[in-house]
């Protein structure tokens, strides 16, 4: 990740400190200079340099800022706040939280008038910001004390233990934070829970929320019926999708940070006679083919199978992991010598150097138009999402034919129940492209089947 050397306060403030005689210019150029060739910020140089103490420098910010400066040396802050901040974030931004009071959270940083820094914390954390001074040095040392891993580790083992999602969906809608505050704590019960699906139904008094696992619903709790027209707009308006749209279908996502992982959630609405009804879909980064549950001979196949020309086929049942499959393949190739191109629905993860287009309805790019088109562009690998229809088929094996890698999903709940789809008439030509059969049964359960009985 690039370093973070800017400091926007000091920058705001060096001539002022020409002013007040508490530096020279000539001082002031040289520290700018070697600021340049170290890759510190001016403030770092000129305590460096012996130019300004540190705890003038402050002192200066303080009075020039009107924002109370903080000795974190002596200070013993809120660990509760970790949880808002990580330890990554902390180190890049210089900065560490100290405390919260209701809906304020106070923010120990060594640049307060960074308002990058600030618009991101206010719509991570939820709350509003109140910053105050810090030496960076100090601020520095603090995250190595405060972030310590075994700390943290028992800290989310504890949080875990005691998290309970009725508590967050009895409370009440207080103020405007409220409705993501109770968006995030579904999610992180799913998360928790290991579920990937997330499903929201409107009863005549009451929004069901369901979690879905292993093709069981399980009710979790509810929000009452009043108050689901403030919680449905902002869940759309965090997956960019139209709020006041609720006659037709949407499709939108956003992303969150669940204990340093960043899950993407996929928001499908579709209207129904009692509202509508909302699917969350849950999906995590992909890895590469090692981090894949295979056995080495299998991921030895597999790597072999992606330098020829055919269809690698990923089948299992609904919601078991097959993208998350196709995404860590896709993660796995060589983008500086092939074209990567992908047509999806919607775009999960954003991969560096492929290729990926989202299907458009509003526009006319449908599928038909996307694989009629994507030739021109000369893809030597393409991946389709999950196809259902006879033609669509024939479009995979045209394309496999024509000496390209194609990475594709079909949905079967068991292998024998796939070999019976896969034999059917309208498939034969489809089957016998196949190079290499991957069975996801769950992340965890991941097979090659490589008796296809061509």
């Amino acid at each position: 990740m690039q370093e973070y050397f800017s400091n926007k306060t000091i920058e705001k403030l060096k001539y002022d400190l020409v002013r007040e005689n508490l530096l020279n210019f000539d001082d002031l150029s040289m520290a700018e200079e070697l600021s340049k060739t170290t890759n510190h910020h001016i403030g770092q140089a000129l305590i460096q340099q012996n130019l300004i103490s540190e705890e003038n420098l402050l002192k200066f910010i303080e009075d020039k800022l009107h924002i109370p400066y903080v000795n974190l040396e002596d200070y013993s802050l809120d660990t509760s706040c970790l949880e808002f901040i990580s330890a990554e974030d902390a180190k890049k931004y210089k900065i560490i939280p100290l405390f919260r009071i209701e809906e304020v959270m106070t923010i120990a940083m060594a640049d307060p008038l960074d308002l990058f820094v600030l618009n991101n914390l206010i719509k991570s954390v939820n709350l509003k910001i109140e910053p105050v001074i810090c030496s960076e040095r100090v601020i520095l040392e603090a995250i190595d004390r405060f972030y310590s891993p075994v700390t943290l580790k028992e800290k989310i083992s504890a949080e875990k233990e005691k998290f309970d999602l009725i508590n967050e969906l009895n409370a009440e809608l207080i103020n405007e934070f409220q409705p993501e505050k109770t968006i995030t704590a579904i999610i992180y019960q799913a998360f928790l829970e290991d579920v990937y699906e997330i499903i929201l139904e409107n009863t005549s008094d009451v929004k069901i929320i369901i979690f879905k696992k292993d093709g069981i619903f399980h009710k979790k709790g509810s929000i009452p019926v009043l108050l689901t027209p403030v919680f449905n707009s902002k869940l759309k308006t965090l997956a960019a999708i139209d709020p006041l749209i609720t006659d037709v279908p949407q499709l939108g996502k956003f992303n969150i940070s669940m204990e340093e992982e960043n899950i993407t959630l996929i928001v499908a609405t579709f209207p129904t006679t009692k509202g509508e009804r909302i699917s969350i879909k849950l999906y995590r980064p992909p890895q590469k083919i090692n981090g894949l549950s295979l056995d080495n001979e299998d991921k030895i196949f597999l790597e072999e199978n992606l330098n020829n020309s055919g269809i690698i086929l990923i089948a299992g049942p609904n919601l078991s992991g097959k993208s998350f499959v196709a995404y860590s393949i896709l993660n796995s190739m060589d983008k500086t010598t092939k074209n990567l191109m992908t047509v999806e629905s919607i775009v999960k993860y954003d991969l560096t150097g492929v290729n990926q287009s989202e299907l458009n309805e509003k526009v006319g790019f449908n599928f038909e138009k996307a694989v009629r088109f994507i030739d021109f562009q000369s893809p030597d690998v393409i991946y389709v999402e999950e196809v259902f229809l006879n033609k669509d088929f024939k479009h995979l094996t045209l394309f496999a034919e024509s000496y390209k890698t194609v990475i594709t999903e079909i949905s079967a709940d068991n292998i024998e129940n796939l070999m019976k789809k896969l034999d059917s008439e309208e498939l034969i030509e489809f089957k016998k492209n196949i190079k290499c059969l991957i069975f996801v049964e769950n992340k965890d359960k991941i097979q090659i089947v490589r008796s296809l009985g061509l």
